[in-house]
């Protein structure tokens, strides 16, 4: 698991760890609250209302839940001879909402938030509540944290933006004999290598897929990620010091799209660059139900967004 955040209900701290995108709470740490708390856990997992809603949640969220072993469970739930513990369920039916962790520090038994609320209930109306309460006082925090990262993110990928486009005008554009009022075009041509190279996609083709938001004033930038907005940072520099030496526009890409994939996947494992602004898994946003509705084919998008970069909006040479 995570790094535990703390949350305090009634007095008594309760360790909140987030396992694979999902936020768990500690039932040991809510249990300390209560007299008997120690086998309070134990009481509540062999009640057959508790096996019941543990049955219906995993079945909603959890594809390899193993529903014969959970209709022996209800069946024998209720009974004197019947026994559970969060281990003995998870091991027999593949449950994903109970996390069993051993250890004098950050052990004991963790519950999907949605488990966790429904042990709550379980163990008093009032501490549900307050649990609920102070639960979402952590997200708010969480959130306004992430979106100043955010911000200084988009903030520090413009200023290096600046550097990038300094580059392009010291060392590709002298380079060209083409007319002052088409520079732009390289400088669009340049933006695009760094969009292909990182989110996959040209600006144009994100405008075409998102019109509405396109509309308003918004780009694919907009919506990236934390992690995204800082390696777009990093590739901006990287690329000016790249046109810096003259590396041709193929190989910078190439340069570019190994940098971005590595630092992307670094960044994945570090909890504190979490994603904010990302509204999908594609920055398409929508892509695929867009390309349906207006005929366009997203297939082989890298290879395609490259060559129109290189082929769109070329400009021409000025004659001699």
């Amino acid at each position: 698991m995570a790094k535990n955040s703390i949350i305090n209900v009634q007095g008594q701290d309760i360790r909140v760890s987030n396992l694979n995108n999902e936020d768990f709470i500690s039932l040991t740490d809510m249990v300390k609250a209560f007299d008997d708390g120690s086998s309070l856990i134990e009481k509540w997992i062999r009640n057959i209302n508790t096996i019941e809603f543990l049955g219906v949640w995993e079945s909603m969220y959890n594809p390899d839940f193993n529903l014969p072993e959970f209709e022996e469970f209800r069946t024998r739930a209720g009974l004197n001879s019947f026994t559970m513990s969060p281990k003995k369920w998870v091991e027999k039916t593949n449950a994903i909402g109970l996390n069993s962790k051993s250890g004098r520090h950050g052990g004991g038994t963790f519950a999907h938030k949605d488990i966790a609320f429904e042990f709550g209930s379980w163990l008093s109306p009032q501490f549900k509540l307050f649990l609920i309460k102070e639960f979402q006082r952590l997200k708010e925090t969480e959130n306004n944290q992430y979106n100043i990262e955010w911000n200084v993110k988009r903030v520090l990928s413009k200023a290096n933006y600046a550097i990038h486009t300094d580059a392009v005008k010291e060392h590709l554009i002298p380079q060209l004999n083409i007319d002052q009022n088409k520079e732009w075009i390289i400088y669009a041509n340049e933006a695009d290598l760094l969009n292909v190279a990182l989110f996959g996609c040209t600006s144009k083709m994100w405008k075409d897929n998102n019109s509405k938001l396109a509309s308003s004033g918004k780009n694919m930038r907009d919506f990236a990620s934390i992690n995204e907005l800082t390696v777009l940072s990093n590739l901006e520099s990287l690329n000016s010091v790249l046109i810096t030496n003259q590396i041709d526009k193929k190989t910078r890409f190439e340069q570019l799209r190994i940098v971005a994939q590595a630092q992307l996947k670094s960044l994945s494992q570090v909890d504190f660059v979490k994603s904010l602004k990302k509204t999908s898994g594609t920055t398409y946003i929508d892509a695929q139900k867009n390309s349906d509705q207006n005929g366009i084919s997203f297939e082989g998008s890298f290879g395609d967004a490259i060559s129109k970069i290189s082929k769109a909006g070329k400009p021409k040479s000025k004659k001699p």
